[in-house]
C-alpha cells in the first residue's frame, strides 16, 4: 500500500514518492497482486501527482499487479474523472471493500 502523507502532492512530492515505491516491485516482481494507492490525507494534487499516479499503475500493470485507488475525496474523485485517469485504476470507496479485495 502507498499511502503518501498529504495534504499536497505535487512537482516536490511526485517524485520521492515515485522513487519510495519502485523499488519494492523490482524486490517482490510478480508475487505483487495489488497495488493500493491511498489517498485518504491528500487534498490536493497537482498534475505532478496525476503522473506519479500513473506512474504507480504502469508499474502495477508490468507485474500483473491490480492497481487501486482508495481514499479519495470529493474533488480528487472529480479530479480523476475529468482527466480519465478513474480508467486505470479500480476505485474503492470503503476499508471493507478494500479489505474484501485483498484478501482474495
Amino acid at each position: 500500500m502507498i499511502r503518501p502523507t498529504g495534504p499536497n502532492i505535487g512537482q516536490r512530492e511526485s517524485p520521492i514518492i515515485t522513487e519510495e515505491f519502485a523499488p519494492y516491485f523490482k524486490q517482490y516482481g510478480k508475487a505483487v497482486k495489488f497495488l493500493v494507492l491511498d489517498l485518504s490525507t491528500v487534498s490536493f494534487m497537482a498534475s505532478m501527482g496525476l503522473g506519479m499516479c500513473i506512474a504507480c499503475r504502469n508499474q502495477a500493470a508490468a507485474v500483473g499487479a491490480t492497481p487501486l485507488l482508495f481514499g479519495l475525496n470529493k474533488d480528487l474523485q472529480a479530479l480523476m474523472a475529468m482527466m480519465k485517469i478513474e480508467k486505470l485504476f479500480r476505485i474503492i470507496k470503503t476499508q471493507a471493500e478494500l479489505q474484501q479485495i485483498c484478501s482474495k
